[in-house]
């Protein structure tokens, strides 16, 4: 999306890892892909950690910064020093990923890239270098990089254990084509006025980047995979402060098979932002930036208790 490229491009980091990730290449369906790559120091040489998959948005500016933008976004890398974990940071082809719109949203859309087989070669290299423990490859995202997660899940199940998908959902038509082959835990973190995604489905960015599905029925699509039985428990995370006014909202269906569970937090008033991150742009153009709430610790928090089973 053009807004949140040119935001994303602005965005200065709150905080400085202690090492910057650093650029990887691999060859995939004879394009040349990279990816970022952050290594907590310290990282036990014979102990499996989990990996973190984090799909920046659409970029427009084509390099292969995007991957460091998104964390500059997160701040993902001061947690994994913190918690044990790496993180990968992919970049996409042409700035963006083949998340299942049409066509016309992007150049990777059109000609059909092979982002699920990149990210698939991009697990292996990982796990070549490093002991990653292949129960716990977790995947996250904004917009694009959200909606790319949904269909990353959907359709390499067997290996990614959870997602997080944030300001963005399921796509049309890749909605008719979702059948993942194993459960998939998910969280689902979304804003209610969110002026370029909207929660109850429809088109995106006025019209320019397709469609997905109403929020509520990316969850049932979800639900019918993973089956849970639990019962529903919705919980107040956070009330409006003064400077965003916005109420998180969090609901669970628990008791999922292979112990998945889905969780939607909903964001009262929230837009197209990273909770717990920066308002990179105006509110007239990408709504609120919710301060009550860090997705990325809630995010980790979520992924560390869902390895895959």
């Amino acid at each position: 999306m053009r807004v949140e490229v040119a935001a994303l491009a602005l965005l200065v980091s709150a905080s400085a890892a202690a090492a910057p990730p650093t650029l990887h290449a691999i060859e995939v369906g004879g394009l040349r892909r990279t990816y970022f790559l952050h290594v907590p120091p310290g990282l036990p040489p014979d102990r499996p950690v989990a990996l973190v998959l984090a799909f920046h948005g659409g970029d427009l500016l084509h390099s292969d910064a995007a991957g460091a933008r998104m964390e500059r976004l997160t701040g993902l890398d001061a947690l994994a020093d913190r918690e044990g974990f790496l993180v990968a940071y992919p970049n996409g082809t042409h700035g963006n990923w083949n998340d299942g719109r049409d066509p016309s949203v992007s150049a990777a859309h059109r000609e059909g890239v092979d982002d699920v087989g990149f990210v698939s070669a991009l697990i292996d290299d990982v796990a070549a270098r490093f002991p990653v423990d292949l129960k716990r490859v977790y995947a996250t995202g904004i917009s694009n990089g959200a909606i790319f997660s949904h269909a990353l899940a959907a359709r390499l199940a067997r290996r990614i254990a959870a997602i997080a998908p944030v300001a963005g959902g399921i796509a049309e038509p890749f909605d008719r084509a979702f059948h993942p082959e194993r459960p998939v835990s998910v969280l689902i973190v979304q804003g209610t006025a969110d002026p370029l995604v909207p929660f109850h489905g429809g088109a995106v960015a006025g019209g320019r980047r397709g469609r997905i599905v109403d929020t509520d029925r990316a969850v049932e699509m979800w639900s019918a995979v993973d089956a849970p039985s639990g019962p529903l428990r919705r919980e107040v995370l956070a009330r409006p402060v003064a400077s965003d006014g916005c109420t998180v909202l969090e609901t669970r269906w628990t008791g999922g098979r292979s112990g998945t569970e889905i969780a939607l937090v909903t964001l009262k008033g929230g837009g197209h932002t990273w909770p717990g991150g920066p308002q990179y742009l105006p509110r007239s153009l990408i709504g609120k930036a919710c301060s009550e709430i860090d997705a990325s610790e809630l995010i980790w928090r979520f992924f560390a208790a869902h390895p895959q089973r």
